[in-house]
């Protein structure tokens, strides 16, 4: 009996050339640009829709999903994470249809792990025995915790200044974990290299196409909460992009589907002031993001300096009718702090971005008092901080 063949196909974000998906895929041969996964032979049904309450984690959402039939994820319970209502800060905030959705309650504490489930199950069954990653963070604790869960080797390199307790969490899932000064750019250069020596498989944001399908499911998450609608606007703290790219992507596939009907949400980038290279571009009306100098933020998720996927990301932002923003470190770190002490949902310094990016689009009129919003809290506020303020024994 022959083996299941992939019934999907690769196809370039910006040229359109496709490929199958055999071997390990990295960007596309002919403009280095990142791969979109295709599935041109399937029709998920509303039968498939149905059988969705029947099932949990990610991985529920199969037709979606490039998985074999028949075959297994390398999972650890990720997805099914919280959407909650946010009554108090959207008071504050002059939204009286505020929610969270919080990705920080995920295996490994951040949104991470569901684009490293789909990377990782992809590149094993295609052989992969080891593994490199460049982080800002919370990606490396994913990849150290997926590369344990599927028995393979794991090397992250990291900037020095990543917080202690997510470097010590990439460490107790047993990966090699190489500090090197300066930032994810730095990181990434090390990374390739190691990956050309070596021969691992290099997992970096949008340089194999799979990260962007375990990201998707942000998206079909939270059609499935909200009862197959979706919402007004969605503000995105953006790094790397995968996770605006994914959830875009997903929209796109329920319409097509017919699981949704409407207007695609709105869609906002929210960047730190230090470290803004998509803000700059989209202001200025260009088509790509030039690398950001000396890029520096608190929220260590935000500091990409040269995002690969800026020119896809700046045409949905365009293509949504959204936008961009720029929020200043205190601003973020105050509703980081603000926003969890009322609503008891423990933000992450990009967390807080996203509340300091809702105060400042509701005050120049790009979101309206009544409209639904939905603010993502991308990771654990907890693996940001070192213990303190705790009572003498």
């Amino acid at each position: 009996m022959s083996a299941p063949v992939p019934d999907w196909v690769l196809e370039c974000s910006n040229c359109g050339n496709r490929r199958g998906p055999e071997g390990l895929p990295t960007v596309c041969d002919r403009c280095g640009l990142p791969w979109l996964v295709r599935y041109p032979d399937r029709v998920p049904t509303l039968t498939d829709r149905a059988e969705l309450r029947r099932r949990h984690g990610m991985w529920r959402f199969r037709p979606f999903l490039p998985l074999l039939p028949g075959e297994e994820p390398i999972t650890l319970g990720e997805g099914d994470t919280p959407l909650l209502r946010a009554p108090r800060a959207g008071a504050r905030l002059g939204l009286t249809d505020l929610w969270i959705k919080d990705e920080g309650t995920n295996p490994t504490g951040s949104f991470k792990a569901r684009g490293l489930s789909a990377a990782i199950t992809r590149a094993v069954a295609a052989g992969a025995e080891r593994f490199v990653l460049p982080t800002a963070g919370n990606a490396g604790v994913a990849a150290a915790a997926y590369g344990a869960r599927a028995g393979v080797a794991v090397r992250v390199y990291a900037p020095e200044s990543t917080p202690r307790m997510i470097l010590s969490q990439i460490l107790v899932y047993g990966a090699d974990l190489v500090l090197l000064r300066g930032h994810i750019g730095d990181c990434g250069q090390a990374a390739r290299a190691y990956a050309a020596d070596t021969g691992a498989v290099d997992l970096s944001t949008l340089r194999e196409p799979y990260r962007i399908e375990g990201k998707k499911t942000l998206g079909l998450e939270l059609a499935l909460q909200l009862g197959w609608t979706l919402p007004a606007a969605i503000l995105y703290p953006t790094g790397g992009g995968t996770g605006l790219i994914g959830m875009w992507k997903a929209f796109h596939e329920l319409r097509d589907a017919g699981w949704v009907q409407g207007d695609l949400p709105r869609m906002y980038t929210v960047q730190s002031s230090g470290c803004a290279p998509v803000v700059r571009a989209f202001e200025s009306g260009a088509d790509e993001c030039e690398p950001w100098p000396d890029p520096w933020t608190v929220a260590s998720g935000l500091r990409v300096p040269g995002p690969l996927g800026g020119r896809l990301m700046l045409r949905i932002l365009r293509e949504t009718g959204g936008g961009a923003v720029a929020v200043d470190d205190p601003e973020l770190e105050r509703e980081a702090r603000d926003g969890t002490r009322e609503e008891g949902v423990d933000l992450a310094p990009e967390g807080g971005a996203a509340l300091a990016a809702a105060a400042a689009l509701r005050a120049r009129g790009d979101l309206g008092p009544g409209e639904r919003v939905v603010a993502f809290n991308t990771g654990a506020g907890w693996l940001y901080r070192e213990p303190r303020g705790l009572p003498q024994v």
